[in-house]
């Protein structure tokens, strides 16, 4: 008697971005990084749909039920404006922490998880944060978010932000914080998860984010050089802790082994393609900025 198949996961990408001309060149498009950085955590079977919100799709609200899990992307846009797709897209998020699916937000992401859960967003107080950050998970967590598993005291992670969390959800419990930004990390109930850094970045990315950033003058030169300061410094972010957080969370729990894993399934323009072809011999880079004022 043969074992049981697992059932399919599924998975949507709320890209909130434009691919840039890199990540098309060099990955086939910026869903292809994401899926294969968040995805094939538990080896079961899986399905990851892409939806650009930055133009206005969206998922069909019947679909909703359909998805385990959701992850909001990183954008040159802002988290607090008020452009009718930022605003569609609080009120998924919204819908979608109501009916419990699983939701990650990264960088604007992260800031968007906030606003629409009722907290508050806002430019950063120190201005750019631009490098590889060590944050500092905070003690005495909750032992009910299971998904953390047994965290570092701390854990480096690439920043390319110029917006920040001001004031968490009520409910919130923040998870993380540095030097630079008071929120680095915070989840809502077992449920929502953001993480202001860049968990799908690489040091290599960051290097050529710094030097088009510094030649488009959207940073100033000492900005550039404490950013490279700071890569130097901490050897490069803690990317596979990262992005075993963000497969454990999206998976219900557990912390995931770094063990090599089948490739999704991915989905985006109604074709579906496996992960991997496209990253024989590449870079392990994720998200290239298509415009300077990544969140």
């Amino acid at each position: 008697m043969t074992a049981a198949a697992k059932p399919v996961r599924r998975y949507a990408l709320l890209l909130a971005l434009w691919d840039s001309d890199y990540a098309r060149k060099a990955y086939g498009g910026y869903y292809n990084v994401f899926v294969a950085a968040f995805g094939g955590g538990d080896g079961g079977a899986e399905r990851w749909d892409s939806f650009r919100v930055i133009a206005g799709e969206f998922p069909e609200a019947e679909d909703l039920a359909s998805y385990d899990g959701f992850v909001v992307s990183g954008s040159p846009h802002d988290a607090h404006g008020e452009e009718p797709w930022v605003r569609r897209l609080c009120a998924l998020v919204r819908t979608l922490h109501a009916m419990r699916k699983w939701v990650i937000g990264v960088c604007f992401g992260h800031q968007a998880l906030c606003r629409a859960l009722g907290g508050r967003v806002g430019r950063a107080r120190a201005g750019w944060d631009v490098g590889v950050r060590t944050v500092t998970f905070a003690r005495d967590l909750p032992g009910r978010l299971g998904f953390l598993g047994d965290l570092p005291r701390s854990a480096a992670i690439v920043e390319v932000h110029r917006d920040e969390v001001w004031e968490p959800p009520q409910r919130a419990t923040v998870l993380a914080s540095s030097g630079r930004t008071r929120v680095e990390a915070f989840a809502v109930g077992e449920h929502a998860l953001g993480i202001q850094g860049h968990p799908e970045y690489t040091a290599d990315i960051l290097h050529d984010l710094i030097d088009r950033l510094t030649a488009q003058k959207d940073i100033p030169g000492c900005v550039a050089d404490e950013a490279r300061r700071t890569a130097a410094e901490t050897g490069g972010p803690d990317r596979a802790f990262w992005t075993g957080l963000c497969k454990s969370f999206l998976r219900g729990g557990g912390m995931t082994s770094s063990s090599p894993q089948p490739a999704p399934e991915v989905t985006a323009g109604g074709r579906a393609a496996a992960v991997g072809s496209c990253f024989a011999g590449a870079a392990p880079m994720v998200q290239l900025a298509c415009r300077a004022s990544i969140n």
